[in-house]
């Protein structure tokens, strides 16, 4: 079921005062005085401020208790896969109406809490479970990456562009596959031949840093592609891509596209190196969700944002939008509506 969705992101909340600890309760940190209705997130592991989509589905709790006094956000850290049975068990023991699973590596998990507890509503971003009880809401990033994928090719000064995963998961692989076919239609387009490092669709096989949280290693790999004459770099992994702005910072000429939401708003430190972001805008979906849960209203099917429905979407390209041609950027929004219309076809095995 596709319902359309707010095109703005909301700023962002204040998160630096947040401590994490594994299975740890945040304070309130919704702005409101706290309500009746406990809405709770159990998070993926790049932790609540990943600047990546558990900081987004945060935001939209927080969203939904400032516009509604009643609800009262809470999460439970992730600190590692073992943590999500536990923290999914103990968020239905306390009381939430609405548990928040973030990230498609937990939908196992998710599924069988749904499963044993099916008086409590769950909420999965990023998997799909055909529950009663559980509202899926899956990205079909592969559209927007796309766009990315043409703009990279069309910026790039040296030819090659790259990108790098967070781990060999299909919410992450789907950004990878849209970016490379975006490259390859710009080829086509162009008769040009921009390689693309880091990532062959074909095979899917490609660069993962193994973790979400490890910096050193997203630095690592942006400093090999960068060795590799690569000038525009998409990495896919959360609090690990920061590595990417960081080691390019260094070096004339690269840019980086940041993805989940803008990155000019998630690393505002780092804006000056984002050509772009392909977001999921996953705020206003979840305060809408949580909000219409504590009407007595809970979700049913699933929801899968689009270019159509703007449920995905391209950043503005802030302060390098002086370095894209007025006629790439006219290329790149008429790809967007020949995605819409279905002219063009962007195709992952990891669509959902």
């Amino acid at each position: 079921m596709s319902r359309r969705v707010r095109t703005a992101l909301t700023s962002l909340v204040a998160l630096g005062a947040v401590t994490l600890t594994a299975c740890g309760e945040a304070p309130d940190e919704s702005g409101s005085d706290g309500g009746d209705f406990q809405a709770c997130m159990i998070t993926d592991t790049g932790g609540v401020d990943d600047r990546s989509f558990n900081q987004s589905v945060w935001q939209g709790l927080n969203d939904a208790a400032e516009s509604n006094g009643d609800i009262e956000p809470s999460y439970l850290t992730s600190a590692s896969e073992a943590d999500y049975e536990p923290n999914l068990s103990q968020a239905v023991s306390k009381g939430c109406e609405v548990v928040v699973a973030v990230g498609g590596v937990m939908t196992d998990a998710t599924r069988a809490a749904a499963e044993a507890n099916p008086d409590v509503f769950f909420v999965m971003v990023d998997g799909l479970i055909d529950l009663p009880n559980v509202y899926s809401v899956q990205f079909d990033t592969a559209q927007p990456a796309f766009l990315a994928g043409y703009l990279a090719a069309g910026t790039s000064e040296t030819g090659k562009v790259a990108t790098f995963g967070g781990m060999k998961i299909p919410p992450v692989t789907i950004f990878m596959d849209g970016f490379a076919e975006g490259v390859a239609h710009y080829n086509r387009e162009k008769d040009a031949d921009v390689q693309v490092l880091g990532w062959n669709p074909e095979t899917q096989e490609g660069s993962f840093a193994d973790s979400f949280t490890d910096q050193s290693a997203g630095r690592s790999l942006t400093q090999n592609f960068l060795s590799q004459d690569a000038d525009v770099i998409l990495p896919v992994a959360g609090n690990a891509a920061l590595g990417a702005p960081s080691a390019a910072e260094g070096t004339e000429g690269a840019k980086v596209i940041w993805v989940d939401f803008d990155g000019c708003e998630a690393a505002e430190q780092y804006c000056a190196l984002f050509l772009t972001s392909v977001m999921k805008n996953i705020p206003p979906v979840v305060a809408d969700t949580v909000t219409e849960a504590q009407a007595g209203e809970n979700r049913t099917g699933s929801f899968i944002g689009t270019l159509e429905n703007d449920g995905v979407g391209l950043a503005p390209y802030h302060e390098l939008e002086s370095e894209v041609p007025a006629g790439l950027a006219d290329e790149v929004s008429a790809l967007r509506e020949q995605i819409i219309d279905g002219t063009i076809t962007v195709d992952s095995p990891a669509s959902p």
